[in-house]
């Protein structure tokens, strides 16, 4: 019973809160008083926060029906952060700043694991548009993520360098199939080489002034004419068979 009696305060709590957004921004305004403004959106922020840290999860389902962005944001935003961060222990220090589309206000949250900021927006009216949680990681966590990231990234890079080293050394095979795969070309055989016909040697002429002038005049004395009336210009020799009896 007293369970059920919690749940009804927070979401009681939690309504008020909302609806608060929608009356505190308008007195500010009237009151003209930006500190006023800035500590009104404070309050309304802790308030909403404490509720939100309290929530169980059916009551965060039905929150998430509800149809009004900014509850849908916020439910869906401390719905994902709350299993990291663990049980909720306090608020910590508020700070609220003036920004170009209006106000922000940020709460320091202390859980049993990590801290977190969560962080509100608002407009010019003070109507809340944003909610996000920033979790506080130790120096310790941050060191441990960046050395896995290094770690996943030289593997990735390593891997990528085995597969590439595993394709090239396949292209040698496939240069083979492709060979192998392919008609085999006819050998058209070549054409004989023409067999050159060594000239013959031609019949040395003898030069023998002398013996060119006997026959001369011996042809000249057997056809009884004048040796001026031809010319001798080679001798031969004659192939004569001799006949044997």
């Amino acid at each position: 019973m007293k369970q059920i009696w919690k749940k009804i305060c927070s979401i009681a709590l939690l309504a008020v809160v909302l609806l608060g957004y929608t009356v505190c921004p308008y007195a500010a305004a009237v009151e003209g008083s930006d500190d006023s403004m800035q500590a009104g959106l404070i309050g309304t922020a802790e308030s909403l926060t404490q509720a939100i840290v309290e929530l169980s999860q059916d009551e965060i389902d039905t929150y998430k029906v509800s149809g009004d962005a900014f509850t849908v944001s916020a439910m869906e935003a401390w719905e994902s952060s709350r299993d990291e961060l663990g049980e909720f222990k306090a608020l910590g220090k508020s700070v609220a700043e003036e920004t170009a589309d209006g106000y922000s206000v940020t709460i320091s949250v202390e859980f049993s694991n990590y801290n977190a900021e969560m962080v509100y927006l608002y407009d010019e009216t003070g109507v809340p548009t944003s909610f996000s949680i920033n979790t506080q990681y130790p120096m310790s966590v941050l060191m441990k993520r960046a050395g896995m990231n290094t770690l996943m990234g030289l593997g990735i890079v390593f891997a990528m360098l085995l597969f590439l080293t595993a394709v090239i050394s396949l292209f040698r095979f496939l240069g083979r199939i492709e060979e192998k795969s392919q008609p085999e070309a006819e050998v058209i055989p070549e054409p004989p080489v023409p067999v050159q016909m060594q000239p013959q040697p031609a019949v040395e002429e003898t030069d023998n002034k002398e013996l060119i002038a006997v026959i001369a005049a011996a042809i000249a004395a057997y056809e009884g004419t004048s040796a001026d009336r031809f010319v001798v210009r080679s001798i031969k020799k004659a192939n004569r068979r001799r006949n044997r009896w």
